[in-house]
């Protein structure tokens, strides 16, 4: 590939930003990195030269004004996210941009028109979906091999102490938006998602015991997925012992991930079927299994490709639609106490945000 067809981009905020850095040099044949953003010149600056990234600003518009970008990265904080993708839209770049997407569904139905009449395209962060494990399962759901699904149980198991919670915006509703559920079990809910498609009904508590803050950071969620098929989640902030575990139990086989908190959709993952003919079957399919790269690069080499071909995006408006009436769901049932029916429409009381009531 020609370097004059990397895509030139350029990344804002160098706190979860700096995982994005790393990930576009590692296809640097598809990327060519121009410039880094970040309010703070003390922080970023020093990223910008350990990664001999050629520009520094400290300000977004001055990277709206760059007519050489085609690409402009979102890594701040969320409540900043809806007004920058629209403004990095509206500049004529793509733009991509880390979870939680935006703070409602409004918000979200409001970028897909947005995003329609810029003649641009946007991508939501989703990861974790490209981990080897995990593509293996797809591989296998698509080869007809995993059969009828039935029960889908997701641990996220964390740790955070105080000090997490002395950067100023987390902990808060009107800057995170939310807590564990949002912040940290997203991706893990959105790979439930991946496999087994939307739910139809939802139940969730949520409390707050590990720190002192405003936000969840317990939760436990009992689902009904479109297919039939149930599934269960639980959530903390206060394990001493950090897992994520996603569990899938089919008609042919059973699917577990590893327990790495935060790389469990990557390798290695168990599939045991239910016959020894399907184990011979799993077998032979995973043999044919191409690797791509994984996490953040992953989703940045597909994108690339969709980018080149028209092609659908890895992660799609769609996908962080659904992630969000999760979301919405979720705070809403766990404030009433009331199961949550899908799709959520206009209509519902938290359409405009899903934050509760006197928060």
């Amino acid at each position: 590939m020609s370097t004059t067809d990397r895509l030139r981009v350029a990344v804002v905020g160098v706190g979860i930003g700096r995982s994005h850095v790393r990930s576009f040099e590692a296809v640097a044949d598809r990327f060519e990195l121009l410039a880094l953003c970040d309010i703070d010149a003390g922080r970023g600056k020093p990223v910008a030269e350990e990664h001999h990234i050629p520009r520094f600003v400290t300000d977004l518009s001055e990277l709206l004004r760059m007519d050489d970008l085609d690409v402009i990265d979102i890594c701040t904080p969320p409540h900043l996210h809806f007004e920058q993708i629209q403004q990095v839209l509206a500049s004529g770049k793509h733009a991509i941009c880390e979870k939680p997407l935006v703070s409602s569904l409004r918000e979200i139905d409001e970028l897909k028109r947005v995003e329609a009449s810029s003649g641009r395209r946007l991508m939501p962060i989703f990861q974790y979906r490209f981990g080897h494990g995990m593509q293996k399962l797809k591989l296998l759901l698509e080869r007809g091999i995993a059969g009828k699904a039935y029960l889908a149980t997701v641990e996220t198991a964390w740790r955070r102490r105080p000090e997490y919670y002395a950067v100023p915006w987390r902990g808060k509703w009107a800057t995170e938006r939310g807590g564990a559920l949002l912040g940290h079990a997203i991706h893990n809910h959105d790979l439930l998602c991946y496999v087994l498609g939307a739910p139809t009904r939802l139940w969730a508590h949520t409390t707050t015991r590990v720190n002192a803050i405003e936000v969840e950071d317990c939760a436990a969620i009992a689902m009904e997925m479109a297919d039939g098929s149930v599934a269960s989640s639980g959530v903390t902030l206060g394990s001493a012992e950090e897992i994520t575990r996603h569990r899938f139990s089919f008609s042919g086989l059973v699917a577990e991930s590893n327990t790495r908190p935060y790389t469990n959709s990557g390798d290695p993952w168990t599939f045991v079927g239910d016959s020894p003919e399907i184990d011979e079957k799993i077998v032979a399919t995973l043999a044919q299994f191409k690797p791509l790269p994984e996490h953040y690069a992953g989703q940045f080499h597909r994108f690339y490709d969709a980018i080149r071909s028209g092609a659908e995006l890895p992660v799609t408006l769609a996908d962080a639609r659904l992630s969000m009436e999760l979301i919405t769901g979720m705070y809403y049932s766990s404030e009433t106490g009331e199961a949550v029916t899908f799709p959520i429409r206009a209509d519902h009381p938290r359409y405009n945000s899903w934050i509760p009531v006197g928060k």
